[in-house]
């Protein structure tokens, strides 16, 4: 949990607030004037929501083995030159290094850092196709949503799992 002072004009106050509560999960907000009174202080306490995607066991309950899609992703990336949908490879590997991640269990690792880099790439392709969440994803956040924004890995999920689910 941590605070959030931001000092704004009255009129911004309720937007920032509706920003800060779409990205946090947050306490009351304190409102104080500044001492021109031309300004408010904004105080909150916050804390990062938890994911918005499915969990790990839902998004991949029926998903191939690590090795095997290690294997695709490998022959993937190759082939990603030749014709292959350029999404379903971002889908697949971004899905690939959040299960290695998972494995780690340490949200600092070399593998947390490349799933969440080729999550925030899937997140591009979706945003630049607007797809949505009546696109691809067929998800509840879209990727351009500020809970995706906070949790890549979240969305990739979400994807995985709508994607596994058709094929």
């Amino acid at each position: 949990m941590f605070e959030i002072r931001v000092i704004c004009t009255p009129t911004e106050a309720d937007d920032i607030t509706k920003t800060l509560s779409a990205t946090f999960k947050t306490g009351p907000v304190r409102h104080h004037p500044t001492r021109g009174a031309d300004r408010v202080r904004l105080y909150l306490t916050a804390e990062e929501q938890p994911s918005h995607g499915p969990t790990p066991e839902v998004a991949y309950a029926t998903a191939p083995s690590i090795i095997s899609e290690i294997g695709w992703t490998a022959s993937g990336a190759r082939d990603c030159l030749h014709g292959i949908q350029v999404r379903e490879f971002w889908l697949r590997k971004a899905a690939l290094l959040d299960r290695i991640a998972l494995t780690e269990n340490d949200p600092q690792s070399d593998a947390a850092a490349l799933a969440v880099e080729a999550a925030r790439r899937l997140m591009a392709i979706d945003d630049s196709a607007g797809l949505g969440p009546a696109g691809y994803a067929d998800g509840r956040y879209s990727p351009d949503h500020p809970a995706s924004s906070r949790d890549p890995r979240g969305y990739a999920r979400q994807a995985y799992a709508c994607w596994i689910r058709r094929k």
